[in-house]
């Protein structure tokens, strides 16, 4: 994949360093509660705890995301799996409202699939789906957190957030993650928007874009 612009000294020297930092304090600091919110989720949801999904990360290259589950498996009569809001529980909600299900994603991050601020990883299925601008949200490491998630989440449409996406893909600099950092924070604790579309529990489907 063909980069548009130059790495900057925050990207290409400080971006990676900073990231490991900050998954080995996150798992080390809060291995309480990753101990407790696994255990809530064997006890209210079942196993396995850790939900794992393929997905593409930089320059499209298809890694294992881990998050902790927040649905059941629940099917119908002929072993289809329900719909997401009908399989996606109270405890379930809570850990999306909060993030606390996205705090595997550490491992994601010590392992190089991740950074800690990027577009989010989203379906392998999507990646024929893109047009050529969008395609551009795989120059960089997906994020736990990004631009798109302080910017409206799931209450945007997806060409907003892949606009959003390629701002920051354009964008990145120290300043301008710690900002996101803190502004995830915020909505994640404080002000809980976004997180379900206006048709959706989670977001739509995303079948493509007419951009080309």
């Amino acid at each position: 994949m063909d980069r548009h612009k130059p790495y900057g000294v925050y990207e290409r020297v400080f971006k990676r360093p900073l990231d490991i930092i900050c998954a080995l304090l996150a798992l080390s600091v809060f291995c309480w509660l990753y101990a407790v919110l696994a255990i809530h989720v064997r006890i209210k949801l079942g196993s396995p705890v850790i939900f794992k999904q393929a997905r593409p990360g930089k320059d499209e290259k298809v890694f294992n995301l881990f998050k902790f589950r927040t649905m059941t498996d629940e099917k119908d009569e002929n072993g289809n799996l329900l719909p997401d809001e009908i399989r996606l529980t109270k405890f379930g909600r809570v850990l999306r409202k909060t993030s606390l299900d996205e705090l595997p994603e550490a491992i994601n991050i010590l392992k190089g699939d991740m950074s800690v601020v990027g577009p989010r990883p989203l379906l392998v299925e999507y990646l024929p789906r893109y047009s050529k601008k969008q395609k551009r949200r795989h120059e960089v490491r997906p994020g736990l957190t990004g631009n798109a998630q302080v910017n409206g989440r799931n209450a945007i449409s997806w060409e907003e957030k892949f606009d959003l996406d390629i701002e920051y893909v354009d964008r990145i600099t120290f300043a301008g993650d710690i900002k996101i950092v803190f502004r995830t924070v915020f909505k994640s604790f404080f002000k809980q928007e976004g997180i379900s579309s206006d048709t959706s529990a989670t977001m739509e489907v995303f079948m493509g874009s007419s951009e080309q």
